[in-house]
């Protein structure tokens, strides 16, 4: 299905803080999943933006003696340079202090209120007698009368991520001292939420792609009866609100950054010079509207959004589904921004390239539980899946076309049984990414590509087409490996594009999902590949030098160049090539573990350092003879030792 018409965001980040993993992977899944709708040929908007607005900023800002906006300038900037890091293409990545955005949202609450849904009552407040100031729900915290989490703030509990509001926890106090607060009265304005409860309820049963968390969270809050929610806050920094007498308000930040996803729409459209065609997006009921959020913002994005757009009596499109995931957890903790407890984007992109992080994030996106990663358990995704599973595979089959077909596509003539059942297999697993996909399941997208990979793998391994050639054969295997290939880089394109686009390149081929529908053209021309990944391991210092020894022990070892005759790969083992040497007037045959950096075909003819008077040893039933010399670099990279001019086989190394 294709030609469908989507705008797709992630919730707006907040910028107190540089982004870390459990924040970034919304603004990823959204870029993921937009790359894949546009593979297939859809129309999609990708707004998000940086929210700046309420009291953390404004508390920042006066403990720094500078204007809120100083910070979120600089911090906004610091985000932008984030995205471009990670490849995350927003088509509007705008901001909360954008003039759209604040101009959108005072005519939009302007209407709610002339509707009669906004209404004016007095309340009492937390105050802190401190700092002489009321403080916001967000600045109270209390233990959660529902799940008894003792650190719940007076808007919603972070823990079971139920809405609250301060009278409702227990012991409440403040954030500045961390004493019992007081209670002044003073005014607010609220959104008469519970008058959308029937419509609300009606819209999430009747929405089947929401998710299973998203509906049983929503509907359990619709079950125990919506409050009215506040609009205002007594802050500085923000939006002032628009209502008769609610001067020093401003509107509550939650209610205004929500409302940023048809800003930033409107924004995106009106910069290229199409002002009303935002309107095309947001009024037609074929649009579809996905929000990439965190499951402690599901309220907000399926109860609260919801029942504003429902109340500015618009026909405006609501979300079709909020794709929520669970926590990442950093040493069994939950990501904290506040407390600093995670992997911040510029620490992950000193360990791994943004790429392998990209890749590592969406298959592990906990979207059924919790999951817990660190940065070591993420290099070893990357060094087995990324790299040995999926990597290797496209490199290695594409080199074989290469080096035994020309860097042409081999006819196969008539598939046998196996081939033809592979071909299927690769079917099921495209239909299989697409659901996944569609339902925004990514990190069951990101499985079916690796069976695939793997399966491909068994394949190769197996039918053994190096040796097939030799007779004449192998054709088949090959025609049947390139298109596995093509597939598992079109699937991969979402998800590290630069590298998909480097493996689509060599075949030719540009990121359409039509390519995964038809097979490769006999006789189309591959271009020499080489490999996209590489292992990857933690930095370490340099290894110590080992005892001085003397000249005599050095005599002792004998090391030699020798010329490769044959190279083969050792039935049973992904890591073990078994080449045989001539050194002139002997020849010896080694075992040697560069398998995952080598394929065996490229070191034919090489003349490489050989020591060979060690002892032999057994090894899967084989001997091996001598020694390859190679240096390992601490990133996992594998070099053999060649001499940099010609010397005659036998030359010893002294």
């Amino acid at each position: 299905m294709s030609g469908r018409k989507w705008v797709v965001t992630s919730a707006w980040p907040y910028v107190n803080y540089e982004p870390h993993l459990g924040t970034l992977i919304h603004l990823l899944s959204a870029d993921v999943f937009t790359r894949y709708l546009r593979m297939q040929g859809d129309d999609v908007v990708m707004v998000s933006g940086s929210d700046e607005h309420g009291t953390p900023i404004e508390v920042e800002a006066v403990k720094k003696g500078v204007d809120p906006k100083q910070i979120t300038d600089e911090n906004h900037k610091k985000i932008l340079e984030i995205l471009k890091a990670w490849e995350i293409n927003f088509d509007n990545y705008t901001r909360t202090e954008s003039e759209v955005h604040k101009s959108f949202v005072r005519d939009f609450y302007d209407k709610v209120y002339r509707n009669g849904y906004i209404t004016k009552r007095e309340i009492e407040m937390p105050y802190c007698e401190e700092k002489k100031m009321f403080l916001p729900d967000r600045f109270v915290v209390g233990t959660c009368p529902y799940c008894g989490y003792p650190e719940a703030h007076g808007d919603q509990c972070d823990n079971c991520g139920r809405l609250l509001e301060p009278k409702l926890l227990i012991n409440p106090r403040g954030v500045f001292c961390d004493e019992p607060i007081t209670w002044k009265s003073t005014y607010e304005w609220d959104f008469d939420l519970p008058a959308f409860s029937d419509r609300l309820e009606a819209y999430i049963k009747s929405n089947d792609a929401l998710p299973d968390n998203a509906k049983s969270t929503s509907l359990a809050m619709i079950r125990d009866g919506l409050k009215p929610r506040s609009v205002t806050r007594d802050n500085r920094w923000g939006i002032p609100a628009p209502f008769p007498g609610a001067e020093g308000k401003t509107i509550y930040v939650w209610m205004e950054a929500v409302l940023g996803y048809v800003s930033a729409t409107k924004e995106y459209f009106e910069l290229r010079g199409e002002s009303d065609r935002w309107k095309d997006y947001w009024f037609d009921k074929k649009t579809r509207f996905v929000c990439f959020v965190g499951k402690d913002n599901i309220p907000f994005h399926t109860i609260i959004l919801p029942a504003l757009l429902m109340a500015s009596n618009e026909d405006y499109v609501l979300p079709w589904t909020v794709s929520s995931t669970e926590f990442i957890l950093f040493g069994g903790e939950k990501a904290s921004k506040s407390k600093k407890k995670g992997i911040w984007s510029d620490e992950a992109l000193s360990a791994m390239p943004a790429e392998y992080w990209r890749f590592v994030l969406m298959q592990v996106r906990p979207e059924s539980k919790d999951t817990s990663i660190t940065i070591e358990s993420s290099m070893g995704r990357v060094n087995s899946d990324l790299n040995d599973t999926l990597g290797n595979y496209v490199h290695r089959t594409l080199t074989f076309v290469d080096q035994f077909f020309g860097g042409h596509i081999p006819d196969p003539g008539e598939l046998d049984t196996e081939s033809r059942e592979l071909m299927s297999y690769a079917k099921e697993r495209a239909k299989a990414y697409t659901e996944a996909m569609d339902r925004t399941s990514l990190s069951s997208a990101v499985e079916e590509m690796l069976a695939l990979a793997r399966a491909g793998n068994r394949y190769v391994n197996e039918r053994e087409p190096w040796k097939q050639v030799k007779e004449g054969k192998g054709r088949d295997t090959i025609y049947v490996a390139s298109n596995l290939a093509k597939d598992i880089a079109l699937m991969l394109y979402p998800i590290a594009p630069s590298s998909a686009l480097t493996m689509l390149s060599f075949l030719g081929l540009s990121p359409s999902w039509k390519a995964v529908d038809s097979e490769l053209s006999p006789g189309s021309s591959v271009s020499k590949p080489h490999p996209v990944f590489s292992k990857i391991s933690p930095k370490k210092p340099i290894e110590p030098l080992l005892p001085e020894i003397g000249i005599e022990d050095f005599q002792k070892i004998d090391i030699r160049i020798g010329k490769v005759i044959s190279a083969e790969r050792v039935r049973g083992s992904k890591k073990l090539l078994r080449i045989k040497f001539d050194f002139g007037g002997f020849t010896k045959t080694t075992l040697g573990g560069l398998g995952l950096k080598y394929e065996p075909e490229e070191l034919i003819g090489k003349k490489i350092a050989v020591l060979v008077n060690i002892k032999g040893r057994e090894m899967m039933g084989e001997k091996s003879e001598c020694m390859v010399l190679a240096a390992e670099g601490s990133d996992g990279s594998l070099g053999i030792l060649v001499p940099m001019r010609d010397v005659p086989e036998g030359s010893r190394i002294h």
